[in-house]
């Protein structure tokens, strides 16, 4: 079997280090090799596992060719392709997942630089992000206050639909400064483990992508949110079975949540391709991912 990667990150994700031991143990020969590595025969790569994949977004045509010749990708090639771009928030939203609200820009909209302003919150903070992006990369945090930042996200907003890119503009959830993002881990269906992140994006002033190193510590998930969790997984599955024809098993499903306005959990983003899964937070994090991955291989 083999760990897909990426030559941009051609290791595994932090605390992943020694998940090629842990699936040797369990009786697999794991390779690590770079999804865009044009010398390694994919024919041959037996189940491939999705890891540190981090350079997806850039080149997202070439990446989803590759995920369709790999006959036995986990997660799904269809589900990879769906969670490539944000707009799945959308969809989960419309089936009852609930998110942060979202304005979405669209390049064939060919909106002005006054139109995309109108569309900016007109009080606080916001941020604007493209819907195909892996990590922070090209989101920003701007804030209406400041006449600069407002012109600065009206322009970063501008250049992303200039390049053909579809953008999101949501106001900048407070609780995130004050008690950071969760994160529910689930393998196989089965939550493994919950982290905490603090917040990454710098304050408003700052230029986009600008992130501060992630923080993440394990923690044990509140009922509200293991709530949310379920809620957003029927959701997920029931998206996912009305695009396929049938529902899918996900290997890993991130589900990273904050708490909005109202004290209530909405959820962030739902990692399904480029997932990092804190596996070093929690003592069984890479016994439980090494367990599921071996379960799928002698499936």
């Amino acid at each position: 079997m083999t760990l897909a990667t990426c030559l941009d990150h051609p290791g595994l994700h932090p605390g992943e280090e020694g998940l090629p031991d842990a699936l040797a143990d369990r009786g697999i020969d794991p390779r690590v090799a770079a999804w865009d590595d044009e010398s390694v025969d994919w024919s041959e790569a037996g189940i491939v596992v999705l890891r540190a994949v981090h350079n997806y977004a850039a080149r997202r045509d070439d990446f989803l060719r590759w995920t369709r010749q790999i006959p036995k990708l986990l997660n799904n090639a269809d589900v990879v392709e769906w969670n490539t771009d944000k707009h799945y928030l959308r969809e989960l939203g419309e089936r009852g997942m609930p998110t942060i609200e979202t304005v979405w820009l669209e390049p064939d909209a060919g909106l002005t630089k006054h139109q995309v302003h109108t569309r900016f919150p007109s009080l606080g903070d916001f941020v604007v992000k493209p819907a195909v992006s892996s990590g922070a990369r090209d989101t920003g945090r701007f804030t209406a206050r400041d006449a600069k930042s407002r012109m600065e996200a009206i322009q970063h907003a501008y250049r992303l639909l200039q390049d053909g890119r579809a953008v999101m503009v949501q106001r900048y959830v407070q609780s995130v400064d004050e008690r950071g993002e969760t994160a529910l881990i689930y393998l196989n269906g089965v939550l493994s483990h919950t982290v905490e992140k603090k917040a990454m994006l710098h304050g408003p002033l700052a230029s986009p992508g600008t992130v501060s190193e992630e923080l993440v510590g394990a923690r044990e998930a509140t009922e509200q949110e293991l709530r949310l969790g379920e809620l957003a997984r029927a959701a997920i599955h029931g998206y996912i079975k009305s695009r396929m024809g049938r529902d899918a098993q996900l290997l890993f499903c991130r589900i990273d949540m904050v708490d909005g306005d109202n004290g209530h959990p909405r959820v962030m983003e739902v990692s399904l391709v480029d997932a990092s899964l804190y596996l070093g937070t929690t003592e069984n994090g890479l016994e439980n991912f090494a367990d599921a991955i071996a379960s799928r291989a002698f499936w």
